[in-house]
C-alpha cells in the first residue's frame, strides 16, 4: 500500500509532465488574449454548495462526490467541478459589485468516486473559464469559440454538439412530457432512472446505462419545448457561431450532467478515446448564483479535461513536446575542481541555460556518456591546464567537434549550440 497509488490516480512524471505543462501554457496564453483573468480556489468547499449548486439528483452529487467531516463536524467536499466554487468565489469576494461582465479561468485537480476508464480518473485535471454577468447570446458564442480555438491550437479536429436545454418557464413542460414518456416505459428502466422520475426526470436523458440510452432516443426533447425567449437565444447563439465559421451539429438530446445548466449546452467530441468521446464541454446556468444564495446573475463558461484531452491529442497524432533535456552538462576531469565546477555551473544558470553536472563521481568516460544520455547539446569539459589558461572545452554533442572557448564567451557559444539544436 504505501507504494501504491490509489485507484484512480496517477503520476505525472518527467516525459510526461511536459505535454501538460505544453497545453496548460497554451489555455493561459489563449486566457489572456480572450480577456479572462485567473482564479484559484480551495480544492474542498462546503458540502452545501455542491449539493445545492450542482443539484441534489445528479450522479456527482448522489454517487461520486469525496465526502468528509472535519474536525469541528462540518460537512466538506473535494470540488468535483469548477463552477460552483467559482460561483461562491464570484459572491464571497464581492466580484458582482465591479464591472461587469466578470471573466475567469481557472486550472486544477478535480474529484470523483467513480469506475475509472480510459481518459477518467478519480482526481483528474480541469482548465475552465466562467463568465458572470451576461445574459447576451453573443458571450455563449464567445465562449464556444474560445473553447474551440483552444483545441484547435493544439492541433485537434473536433465535433461540436450544440443544444439549448430551456429554462424554468419552459422547463416544465419538458418535465411533464418526460415524465409520462419515461413511466409508460417504466419497465425498462434501470433503478436509477426509475428513482428519478420523481424528482429529475431530465438525468434519465444523460443516463449510460444502454437500455435507458436506447429509450432516450424517441424520447421528448428540450427544443420541442422552448419558450420564446429560449427559442430566440439558442438561434442567436447558431447565427453568431455560423458568422464566426465555427460548424455545429444540434443534438436534441445533450443535457450535461449537471442541474444548474439553463439555455445553452454544448460538448466538443473526439472519437477513438473511449466509450465516452466527449473531451469537455460547459453551457449557461443563469440560475446558479441565485440558487447559492446571490442576486440574480447569468453565467455561462466551459470546462475541459486534460486527461482526456491529452488522450485525444495522441491519438490524432497532435505535436506535443518531449522531455526537457539540459543545455548544457559539465563534466570534469577529477574531483578535484568540484568547487570550480560548481561556480561555472551557477554562473552558467545565472545566465538562463539549463546546466547540469555529475553527482556520482564517475570517471569522464561515464561522464560523457551519461551527458549523451541527457540530450544536451553541449558538453563543458573542466580540465586544470585549460582552467589555467582561462580556457574552456566545448563539445557540439551533434557533430562531435570539440574546441577550446574563452571562458568569458562560454555562455555564448554555449547558446549558438543550443539554437542549433532546437533546429535540427
Amino acid at each position: 500500500m504505501l507504494t501504491t497509488r490509489p485507484r484512480g490516480t496517477s503520476d505525472i512524471l518527467p516525459g510526461e509532465v511536459e505535454k501538460w505543462q505544453y497545453v496548460e501554457e497554451c489555455f493561459r496564453r489563449l486566457c489572456r488574449e480572450y480577456g479572462y483573468a485567473e482564479i484559484r480556489t480551495p480544492i474542498f468547499e462546503h458540502t452545501e454548495l455542491f449539493n445545492r449548486g450542482v443539484g441534489d439528483a445528479t450522479d456527482i452529487v448522489e454517487k461520486e462526490m469525496y465526502t468528509f467531516r472535519d474536525r469541528s463536524d462540518r460537512s466538506l467536499s473535494l470540488r468535483p467541478e469548477g463552477t460552483a466554487a467559482a460561483a461562491r468565489a464570484y459572491l464571497e469576494s464581492n466580484l458582482n459589485a465591479g464591472p461587469q461582465p466578470v471573466k475567469l479561468f481557472y486550472t486544477g485537480p478535480m474529484f470523483r468516486y467513480d469506475r475509472p476508464q480510459a481518459g477518467r480518473y478519480r482526481q483528474f485535471h480541469q482548465v475552465g473559464v466562467e463568465v458572470f454577468g451576461s445574459p447576451r447570446p453573443a458571450v455563449d458564442a464567445e465562449v464556444i469559440a474560445m473553447a474551440m480555438d483552444f483545441c484547435g491550437r493544439l492541433g485537434l479536429k473536433l465535433e461540436l454538439h450544440l443544444n439549448s436545454v430551456g429554462c424554468p418557464d419552459c422547463r416544465p413542460v419538458l418535465r411533464e412530457k418526460l415524465t409520462a414518456y419515461f413511466r409508460a416505459h417504466q419497465n425498462d428502466l434501470c433503478a436509477d432512472c426509475l428513482r428519478r422520475l420523481a424528482s429529475n426526470p431530465l438525468r434519465a436523458l444523460d443516463c449510460k446505462v444502454p437500455r435507458c440510452r436506447e429509450l432516450a432516443k424517441n424520447a421528448p426533447t428540450s427544443l420541442d419545448c422552448l419558450c420564446g425567449s429560449c427559442a430566440a437565444h439558442f438561434q442567436d447563439v447558431q447565427k453568431y457561431l455560423k458568422a464566426l465559421g465555427i460548424d455545429y451539429v444540434v443534438d436534441r438530446y445533450l443535457v450535461r450532467g449537471l442541474d444548474y445548466y439553463t439555455k445553452t449546452a454544448f460538448e466538443m467530441m473526439a472519437p477513438g478515446i473511449g466509450a465516452q468521446s466527449s473531451v469537455g464541454g460547459g453551457g449557461r446556468y443563469d440560475n446558479l448564483v441565485e440558487t447559492i444564495g446571490g442576486p440574480p446573475t447569468p453565467g455561462i463558461g466551459y470546462a475541459i479535461g486534460l486527461e482526456r484531452l491529452l488522450l485525444a491529442m495522441q491519438e490524432q497524432g497532435s505535436e506535443l513536446p518531449g522531455r526537457d533535456r539540459p543545455d548544457v552538462f559539465l563534466a570534469s576531469v577529477d574531483d578535484t575542481l568540484e568547487s570550480e565546477a560548481l561556480q561555472l555551473l551557477q554562473t552558467l544558470r545565472q545566465k538562463g541555460l539549463a546546466a547540469d553536472k555529475d553527482y556520482l563521481g564517475r570517471s569522464l568516460k561515464a561522464q560523457m556518456k551519461y551527458a549523451g544520455k541527457t540530450g544536451a547539446p553541449a558538453v563543458v569539459i573542466l580540465g586544470k591546464e585549460e582552467l589555467a589558461r582561462g580556457m574552456i572545452i566545448l563539445k557540439d554533442m551533434t557533430t562531435g567537434a570539440q574546441k577550446e572557448v574563452p571562458a568569458a564567451e562560454l555562455a555564448e557559444e554555449i547558446g549558438k549550440l543550443r539554437r542549433k539544436g532546437s533546429t535540427s
